[in-house]
């Protein structure tokens, strides 16, 4: 009978320690302190209705419960952890259920590395500001701290590393990084959707576009690219890109 009562016990006991280390972790309250830094920092933010900053700052939180975010050789700012959060809600921001289901970490690097991962300098190729890993870096993102803040200095830049890097996870979520989104645009738009992106990279590679250059490269690139533009310069980009804007809209939901 004790060993009964013994066994039973251990057992509850595993029961309950499972249940408490897979259920959702619950998202912490918005700091009060990073209220002025988020309305200084983040355009699309300080553009938003009163109601829609609640539930900006709300996604926000979730977003940082879920996802683990490190760094290498540098300490985490607030304004590191509000920025990456910041550049994750902007895109699915009118998506209320989203989650980056191929993200868990994020990790933060002082400057831009190079294919090996390096970043100190006089090491050669040190380009790249930010990329989604692969293989042994599945569902990490590499993003560089210089690049991360850069992106919000200059909203006019139409340049933002981070969001660029959360479109490529969202173009991934179907198993392809490839320009279209297939969770989130029609099926009936992706031929238009391919027409219009091969039509505007042939413009970008004559220089006759001021979508920026790396947009020609391939899709996926295309579409990140854009969609930079598009969430940092909307108006601009309706009135030169009408059609692009309009499908970049109906993929984002913003109608």
């Amino acid at each position: 009978m004790t060993i009964t009562i013994i066994a039973f016990l251990v057992l509850l006991a595993f029961m309950v320690y499972t249940f408490l280390k897979l259920r959702p972790k619950k998202a912490d309250v918005f700091p009060k302190k990073w209220e002025p830094i988020l309305e200084n920092k983040v355009k699309f933010y300080r553009e938003l209705s009163n109601p829609e900053k609640i539930r900006f700052k709300k996604r926000m939180m979730v977003f940082l419960s879920e996802i683990y975010i490190d760094s290498v050789n540098l300490e985490i700012t607030d304004l590191d952890r509000i920025l990456i959060a910041a550049s994750a809600v902007i895109p699915v921001f009118n998506f209320p259920e989203f989650q980056y289901t191929n993200l868990s970490g994020v990790i933060l690097y002082p400057d831009n590395f190079n294919d090996d991962l390096d970043f100190e300098e006089g090491n050669k190729a040190r380009i790249i500001a930010g990329m989604v890993g692969n293989g042994r870096l599945e569902k990490q993102m590499i993003i560089s701290k210089k690049a991360l803040h850069k992106g919000f200095e200059n909203p006019q830049d139409k340049n933002n590393t981070a969001i660029h890097e959360f479109v490529h996870l969202i173009d991934k979520l179907d198993g392809q990084t490839d320009g279209v989104p297939e969770r989130l645009i029609d099926n009936a738009y992706t031929i238009p959707w391919l027409k219009l992106i091969h039509d505007e990279m042939e413009k970008i590679n004559k220089n006759k576009s001021d979508i920026r250059s790396y947009g020609g490269t391939n899709q996926q690139e295309f579409f990140a690219v854009a969609s930079e533009y598009f969430f940092e310069q909307p108006e601009k980009m309706k009135q030169k890109h009408p059609e692009i804007y309009k499908m970049l809209a109906e993929c984002f939901n913003f109608h």
